[in-house]
């Protein structure tokens, strides 16, 4: 009988320490793959041999920017580098300021005389 209770006690701790570890366990959902608008105006070719890809980057909303009112900076280590496309971020800014967390990171980075081709990059919802 002992040994069926500290059977039990262990199982059910190890399913609780499990449960507990997947709940610190951050759920990210891809939801955008975008590349880098207005780049050539920016940081990016100062911060060139520096960035790679994986790196995150900081998305801030402008709602108040003069261009376009869904307008999503993106920043890598505190160096603007361009916006979300304009074709590409109405969901996103609604969903940002919903209070939706996302996360960026860069996906791929590119030599190449096209500035659209240059970077591309993830947007993730967090969960």
């Amino acid at each position: 009988m002992r040994f069926r209770q500290t059977t039990s006690s262990l199982l059910l701790a190890a399913l609780l320490l499990g449960a507990a570890a997947r709940a610190e366990e951050r759920v990210q959902i891809l939801v955008q793959s975008s590349p880098l608008a207005g780049s050539q105006y920016y940081a990016l070719t100062a911060v060139w041999k520096e960035i790679r890809p994986g790196d995150k980057l900081l998305l801030t909303r402008e709602p108040d920017n003069r261009h376009d009112g869904n307008a999503i900076r993106v920043e890598w280590n505190g160096q603007q580098l361009g916006y979300v496309p304009r074709a590409e971020n109405r969901a996103l800014a609604e969903a940002m300021d919903r209070g939706e967390r996302v996360e960026a990171r860069v996906a791929h980075i590119r030599k190449h005389r096209n500035p659209w081709q240059r970077v591309e990059f993830e947007v993730y919802l967090l969960l």
